[in-house]
């Protein structure tokens, strides 16, 4: 199952990463997978509060420990 982190960063956009992980996955695994994903990368320092971040199932519509994959587009 995909789903989707949406992480606001300081240069004002939002960058937007897939994590591959189980249906049941804790969103603060979503979350942590998204951000050092985004944090190894070129881009600026993104906001690390969870509240701040977006989480959704890709092909969702709105808004696990194990298996997490991230891919950063």
């Amino acid at each position: 199952m995909s789903w989707l982190v949406a992480l606001p960063a300081l240069d004002g956009r939002e960058y937007v990463y897939r994590v591959h992980a189980p249906e049941d996955a804790l969103r603060a695994d979503l979350f942590w997978a998204a951000f050092h994903c985004h944090d190894d990368g070129p881009h600026p320092r993104a906001c690390d509060r969870f509240d701040a971040a977006l989480i959704w199932r890709a092909g969702a519509e709105g808004t696990g420990r194990t298996g997490l994959t991230v891919h950063q587009y």
